[in-house]
């Protein structure tokens, strides 16, 4: 099957499921320094300081923490018609989403893929006041923009070459366990725009969603944001302590709202797209591939992550285990 001439630009935006909206506009507003477009009794639409469009992350009101969708922007319109097409001819679970059900966005297009993550593709967003340079509006977390999203599945062979073959995902690094004739994949960064990753791809129990990353200037950044989210009472959010990764080279540190939604803030990664960059191989069993100083992340970040969300239904996919590994 022949890749469809589509042009998939970059991750947008996230749409999440809290309990309380109010205790999470406080912390995504207050601690956190995202800025509230609009909302309504069910959703709260947030950006980004760089952001000129209506939204980054949607927080949307439910029983659980869990993910509504992962979203792409397309560069033309006639994108999602393509993109429609080539779902059709790969057998998809998909749907068109109209404007009223998601605000500021125009058409989008809904898909389950392969690994069960529920994915949209859209092109028209209405414009927002562009913050970066209100500085006297801003706080003292400077999120820029959103950076990538790291989702857990079972059958990461298939669903990585889904991606590359399918959807022209370029690859920045990958992980595998095992050894010589035994090597199998573990994990995938991959990306559109040309930075180390849009989307990261784990071998796990799943499909669950474990982070959305967001985009900070430096270390020091992130430093700070941890002085003002501890200083405000969050201090037990933070999940995992400032370091750097081995896996992107970048500085992070994990953080989770109320209902146990994951946040990354990360920094410091680095340009992908000259046409002769070599993917970056690490074995699972090197103790610098998670974090490049060699702290072990806690249980919690291993093991924990959250649901998501069928996208004819509504209804929380099941977790299944590991189906099987795929040759690097």
């Amino acid at each position: 099957m022949i890749r469809k001439n589509f042009d998939i630009v970059r991750l947008h935006h996230a749409e999440i499921t809290v309990t309380d909206l109010e205790q999470s506009r406080e912390f995504y507003c207050e601690g956190l320094g995202l800025i509230e477009t609009e909302s309504d009794k069910n959703h709260i639409y947030l950006r980004a300081l760089e952001d000129a469009n209506h939204h980054c992350l949607v927080l949307t009101k439910g029983n659980q923490a869990s993910l509504k969708h992962i979203a792409y922007r397309v560069s033309q319109d006639q994108d999602l018609d393509m993109l429609d097409e080539l779902f059709t001819e790969l057998g998809v679970n998909k749907r068109w989403v109209a404007p009223s059900e998601e605000w500021g966005q125009g058409r989008a297009l809904r898909i389950q893929d392969p690994g069960g993550i529920p994915v949209e593709f859209f092109f028209e967003m209405e414009k927002a006041d562009r913050m970066l340079q209100k500085y006297h509006l801003q706080g003292n977390v400077k999120i820029k923009r959103i950076d990538h999203a790291n989702c857990l599945v079972t059958n990461i062979g298939e669903l990585y070459d889904w991606y590359s073959n399918h959807l022209g995902f370029k690859t920045s690094e990958f992980t595998v366990n095992g050894h010589g004739k035994e090597e199998n994949i573990w994990a995938a960064w991959m990306h559109r725009k040309p930075s180390v990753h849009d989307l990261a791809l784990i071998s796990e129990k799943g499909p669950r969603y474990h982070h959305t990353g967001f985009w900070l200037d430096d270390a020091k950044a992130i430093l700070d944001a941890c002085d003002h989210i501890a200083s405000l009472g969050y201090y037990a959010n933070i999940e995992r302590s400032p370091g750097r990764h081995g896996t992107s080279n970048a500085f992070f540190v994990y953080l989770r709202d109320p209902d146990g939604n994951r946040i990354e803030l990360y920094t410091g990664d680095y340009f992908t797209n000259d046409p002769d960059w070599k993917p970056i191989k690490w074995h699972l069993d090197n103790p610098q591939r998670a974090t490049f100083w060699g702290a072990l992340p806690p249980d919690s970040w291993k093991k924990e992550a959250v649901p998501v969300e069928d996208i004819l239904t509504g209804q929380l996919l099941p977790i299944e285990s590991i189906k099987r590994y795929e040759k690097a």
